[in-house]
């Protein structure tokens, strides 16, 4: 037997606050016809007053816990993956941490937007499988509609808030995290990004994207890590129960399972009731396929994602 990752539990956390594209038209010169003919959402959820990125992320990590059975002090590593922290710094992993009265563990962020989630799956996965670890928690949580302009009507509708945590363990079986694989191109960190910084204007800043072409990115990169990955475990298209993929348009989605010869039907879509909610749309979508029974145990899973950067990046798991 090898030492692997396996996911113990998961949990998601929305805001309160739902908004549809009707009450969104209210205030933006938009319509739920165009929203939804172009990108599949039909509502997404806003946080409010005391809604945070670490508040969200410590009720998801809660729900995983429980869904684990596992104790949050057996904790010993929590890896955060968001770039809507609470603070510049600390991290808002120690914000977790110290919530769910961990003492001493280790814990910090980790920063590569909608690739986010899996950039921290495959340093927790390192981490275990190492022996570095035991027992983590692996969170994705944004709080995206506080950098978002609300008079950029094409890309103000596409994102919300959110949060998803998985609990892994490091067990010797043939289950868990088969492989993940990561990329990064710099060059075109125009196309997505956010306009400030603390090094360069001093302000937190607004998102600003070039849909089409990040959409054309997209298709083709996210096809390639996925079949990738699928090399690397030495599966087929074939061989995956369920693909869950990075929830930013239902077209992206679509046009993706097409390139890999997956029929829709595999793959899990939470973009219509969450929109984009960056790197916690993996882990929100995976809670929600594995509470309504889709996943099941002994399932092939894939996760994928891509964002701002550009990141991109594949998991292969059977659950």
């Amino acid at each position: 037997m090898t030492l692997h990752s396996v996911v113990l539990g998961t949990g998601s956390a929305l805001p309160r606050r739902r908004v549809t594209n009707d009450e969104l038209a209210q205030t933006v010169d938009t319509t739920d016809q165009w929203i939804v003919e172009r990108t599949g959402i039909r509502a997404r959820h806003i946080a409010g007053e005391g809604e945070t990125t670490a508040s969200l992320a410590t009720d998801a990590a809660r729900k995983a816990l429980a869904h684990a059975g596992v104790a949050a002090t057996d904790i010993d590593l929590i890896v955060l993956a968001t770039a809507t922290p609470d603070q510049t710094f600390p991290s808002s992993a120690t914000k977790v941490q110290a919530t769910l009265g961990i003492n001493d563990c280790v814990a910090f962020d980790v920063h590569a937007v909608c690739t986010g989630f899996l950039y921290a799956l495959t340093v927790a996965d390192s981490m275990l499988r190492s022996g570095n670890a035991h027992k983590a928690l692996v969170i994705g949580a944004e709080t995206f509609s506080r950098i978002l302009d609300w008079e950029d009507r094409a890309t103000c509708v596409l994102f919300g808030d959110g949060a998803g945590a998985l609990v892994l363990g490091a067990e010797e079986t043939e289950s868990g995290i088969l492989t993940t694989r990561l990329h990064a191109d710099g060059r075109h960190n125009d196309l997505l990004f956010v306009d400030g910084g603390p090094s360069t204007t001093g302000t937190v800043g607004k998102l600003r994207m070039k849909g089409r072409e990040v959409f054309r990115h997209a298709v083709v990169n996210l096809a390639g890590v996925m079949n990738e990955v699928l090399a690397a475990a030495g599966l087929t298209s074939a061989d995956v129960d369920w693909l869950v993929p990075h929830q930013a348009n239902a077209r992206i989605l679509d046009a993706t399972a097409k390139k890999l010869g997956l029929p829709k039907e595999k793959v899990v879509m939470t973009v219509d009731e969450h929109a984009n909610t960056s790197a916690a749309s993996v882990p929100l979508a995976f809670d929600t396929a594995v509470k309504d029974g889709r996943i099941k145990r002994g399932d092939v899973v894939v996760l994928e994602a891509m964002g701002g950067g550009f990141t991109w990046g594949a998991a292969a798991l059977r659950y």
